[in-house]
């Protein structure tokens, strides 16, 4: 553990990136597909893009900040959060200063651009809490743990660039599979971070998947994929609000990692229409009794199907298959 001559935050920080927008040729705008950045494994894939000629990526940000402990402790002033952009390979560095928000929030947001020009590979995005401390200005109290990364190349936003998804016989594997034999697919929160099981035992499933073969093959694959994606988002929600911290008074606090963020990102479509620590109040509360939790779950499959982009593939590939058939001669 590294140690510092003065004071830092004890609390996390957490940060999450909450748009990309690509700027092309002619000032051309595009919205990065939502599948193209993940809050699970922190990972921006700018190679979903639609088109391979933009020139700017710009990134919307939220980070969480630990506002309480800075008011309550009083060991800091002219605090200032900002976010930090750098790759190694190409001696690269963007800061960008974020702005907080109401009073008594604990949310900052802001923007910063990437430059293709100035990226090869791989940049790491970090935020910083800087403060005056002991009379010495530009002092960093708090980092996030973990950087963000930015791939200029990447398809999919995996931090390991390997798709987490396991091919495995149910029946024949570990004990617990067996009781879904007849599931094609089941999602595995027990590790780190949350993995597929395919069920090699479900005929053409996994060489479906993987297909590219037809484009009948490849539009089911796509509707596939964002189910799984769907499940995903479904499974980690409950891992992350099955595991939360409670203060003394009962308050429910955000884990400081991707289950923070991950219920960051669902709980406005889940209690709509509230802050995201009265949203999480509100689930919790009736996961834990008081209330009807059966009622939330359309809504939370509702939100995990909107980040998996389930209703758009379904819509794209219906459209393309009545085109399909609209082609063959009869």
């Amino acid at each position: 553990m590294r140690a510092y001559p003065y004071r830092r935050l004890t609390g996390a920080v957490t940060a999450r990136v909450t748009a990309v927008r690509l700027r092309g040729p002619g000032d051309v705008r595009e919205q990065l597909d939502a599948r193209g950045y993940s809050v699970v494994e922190q990972v921006v894939a700018l190679g979903r893009a639609e088109r391979d000629d933009w020139h700017t990526a710009r990134l919307s940000l939220e980070a969480t900040v630990p506002m309480r402990e800075i008011e309550a402790e009083g060991h800091w002033s002219d605090v200032a959060v900002v976010a930090v952009l750098t790759e190694g390979a190409t001696n690269t560095r963007v800061v960008a200063r974020l702005e907080p928000g109401p009073t008594g929030s604990q949310d900052w947001t802001g923007e910063i651009e990437l430059d293709r020009d100035a990226h090869s590979d791989r940049a790491s995005l970090a935020v910083h809490v800087v403060a005056t401390v002991g009379g010495m200005k530009g002092r960093i109290i708090a980092s996030t743990e973990q950087d963000w990364l930015v791939d200029v190349a990447a398809g999919i936003p995996l931090r390991d660039r390997e798709l987490d998804v396991t091919t495995v016989s149910f029946s024949r594997g570990a004990e617990w599979l067996r009781a879904f034999r007849d599931a094609p697919w089941v999602v595995d929160t027990s590790g780190r971070m949350p993995e597929v099981r395919l069920n090699s035992d479900f005929e053409g499933l996994a060489a479906l998947v993987e297909s590219e073969g037809s484009r009948t093959e490849r539009l089911v694959a796509e509707t596939l994929l964002a189910q799984m994606c769907a499940d995903v988002w479904t499974a980690v929600f409950h891992t992350a609000i099955g595991e939360l911290e409670v203060e003394d008074d009962g308050t429910p606090l955000f884990p400081p990692d991707w289950r923070g963020a991950v219920l960051r990102e669902m709980l406005p479509d889940i209690v709509p229409g509230r802050s995201v620590e009265d949203a999480l109040r509100e689930v919790h509360r009736r996961r834990t009794g008081e209330g009807s939790w059966t009622d939330l779950q359309p809504r939370i499959h509702y939100a995990a199907a909107r980040r998996a982009e389930v209703p758009k593939t379904l819509a794209t590939t219906i459209r393309d298959i009545e085109r399909l058939q609209q082609e063959t001669p009869a």
